[in-house]
Order: structure tokens, then sequence, then C-alpha cells
């Protein structure tokens, strides 16, 4: 048995964590909700979070897990490989992801080309 806030392992028999006043939860339990890198796949990369939380959210929307992993530091004005957000979605949604994805930027490439229009 482990406790899910503080991650130590009790033994057999004993239902709640001494330590934190958690119930405990099963080795398969807490591991099914662990994050392993190696099912995780970048989608999409930008330099901006407001950009990254606006695919986020178009992707949750569509029942797609992601995550946004900011290689930004806020101390200090960064650029280039510096200033990486990273999308990510789980291995079996890659192609929806992609699909929705595409559509966002046609969608902004053609308001962008008829706003040029006028």
């Amino acid at each position: 048995m482990i406790c899910p806030k503080c991650e130590y392992e009790y033994v057999e028999g004993i239902q709640e964590c001494p330590d934190c006043g958690v119930q405990l939860v099963t080795r398969e339990e807490f591991e099914g909700h662990l994050v392993h890198p190696e099912d995780w796949v970048v989608v999409y990369t930008c330099s901006d979070n407001i950009e990254a939380e606006m695919y986020k959210a178009n992707l949750e929307s569509a029942d797609i897990e992601t995550l946004i992993l900011s290689q930004k530091d806020r101390s200090y004005p960064t650029v280039g490989d510096l200033a990486i957000v990273k999308i990510l979605v789980r291995k079996n949604d890659v192609d929806s992801a992609l699909e929705i994805i595409r559509d966002i930027n046609s969608r902004t490439q053609n308001s962008e080309e008829a706003g040029n229009e006028e």
C-alpha cells in the first residue's frame, strides 16, 4: 500500500498514512496515475505560454489529455531554444491532436490573409 500524497510505502493491513492521514492505495492504483514520459509525444512547439494554453484548451475540449512543458525561465528574458514551450499528448491521441492543430493553423492563416486583403 502506498500513500498518494507523500509516496511512502506501507505493509499490507495499514489503511491510512500515519504521516498524512490520507487513505492508502494499492501499487497498481498509484502507478496508474503516474505520468510516464515514454507515453507522451510533442505535437507542437511555440515560444508563448498564452499560445500553448490556447492549443491546450482546444485539444482538451476534444477530450485529448494535454501537457505543457515550458523551458522558459521567468527570471530572465530568454529567446531561441531557451524559450521553447512544448505541447505534448498521449501517443494514441497524436493523429487527432495533429488534425486539430492543423485546422487551427489553417483558420488562423486564412483569417490573417483575409485581414491583409482589406
